[in-house]
């Protein structure tokens, strides 16, 4: 598994908003207007810790197409952590 980008690494806890769809996905639920709404309402400046079951490749290109980048860890099995964050609010910081 590969290092946040620094800049993330370096955010304090209180900057991160925390949404696990694993409980979701596996009973057969669908997420993502639950993800869409939690990033509606952060505020600039913060990031989102998404955990999942797979790794997200629709949610990535829709989130991409809002001016969002991303990380992902892949731990084992079923287990996939997105980092999602505005480029907007971190152009610059490496």
């Amino acid at each position: 598994m590969t290092s946040p980008p620094t800049f993330l690494a370096r955010l304090p806890a209180t900057r991160f908003v925390e949404l696990d769809v694993r409980p979701i996905l596996q009973s057969g639920g669908e997420p993502f207007s639950r993800i869409m709404e939690t990033v509606e309402r952060m505020p600039p400046g913060h990031v989102l810790r998404l955990r999942a079951t797979f790794k997200p490749v629709p949610l990535l290109g829709v989130m991409h197409q809002k001016g969002w980048a991303h990380w992902i860890a892949h731990g084992q099995d079923e287990d996939w952590e997105i980092w999602f964050y505005r480029l907007a609010d971190f152009e610059g910081s490496g």
